[in-house]
C-alpha cells in the first residue's frame, strides 16, 4: 500500500470514528429526544412555529433544539460523508486536496479551543494526514519513477 493512501485511510477512518461517535453518544444521552422525533415526525426535530402560538420557549423546547444541533444538525453527518470520499478516493489513488486538510484542521482547532475538552483535536491529525498525503503525492518521482517512464536502465550503456 502506498504511503500516501495508506495517510488517507487513516485520516478517513479518524473522520469516520468521530463523526458516528458523536451521533451515537447523542443515541445514548438525548435518547427521548430522538424518540420523540420518530414519534412527531421528523419535522418536529426543530419546529419552525412555536406549538402555542407565540407563547415563550420551554426548557425542554430548548433541549430539543439542542439536541438536533447537536446531532444531526451538526457538522458529525458531513464529517462521516468527508470521511467515506477520502477512503474512496484513495482507494482510487486520487489525491485529496491540501486544502482539504487544512480547512478541517482549521475547524477542529477552533472547535477544540471553543469546547474543551472534545474529542475535536482528533479531528485535527486527520486533517495534518491528508495535508502530509498532499504533499507527498506532489513530490517530484523518484530517480527509479523517471527512469521507467522514460524507458532507460542505468544497466544499459548509451552507446
Amino acid at each position: 500500500m502506498k504511503p500516501g493512501k495508506r495517510l488517507l485511510r487513516w485520516a478517513s477512518g479518524i473522520m469516520l470514528v468521530l463523526g458516528a461517535g458523536h451521533l451515537s453518544l447523542l443515541a445514548l444521552v438525548a435518547r427521548e429526544d430522538v424518540i420523540g422525533w420518530v414519534d412527531r415526525g421528523m419535522w418536529a426535530a426543530v419546529p419552525l412555529a412555536l406549538a402555542d402560538g407565540g407563547a415563550a420557549r420551554t426548557v425542554r423546547s430548548l433541549q430539543n433544539d439542542v439536541a438536533f444541533w447537536a446531532g444531526p444538525g451538526s457538522f458529525a453527518v458531513p464529517l462521516i460523508l468527508l470521511g467515506c470520499l477520502t477512503w474512496h478516493l484513495s482507494g482510487r489513488g486520487v489525491a485529496v486536496p491540501e486544502g482539504i486538510g487544512w480547512g478541517l484542521a482549521a475547524w477542529c482547532v477552533l472547535g477544540g479551543v471553543l469546547l474543551v475538552p472534545s474529542p475535536f483535536f482528533a479531528g485535527v491529525l486527520s486533517g495534518a494526514l491528508i495535508i502530509v498525503a498532499a504533499r507527498k503525492g506532489d513530490r517530484p518521482g523518484t530517480a527509479r519513477d523517471r527512469r521507467c517512464r522514460t524507458g532507460t536502465s542505468p544497466h544499459v550503456s548509451g552507446g
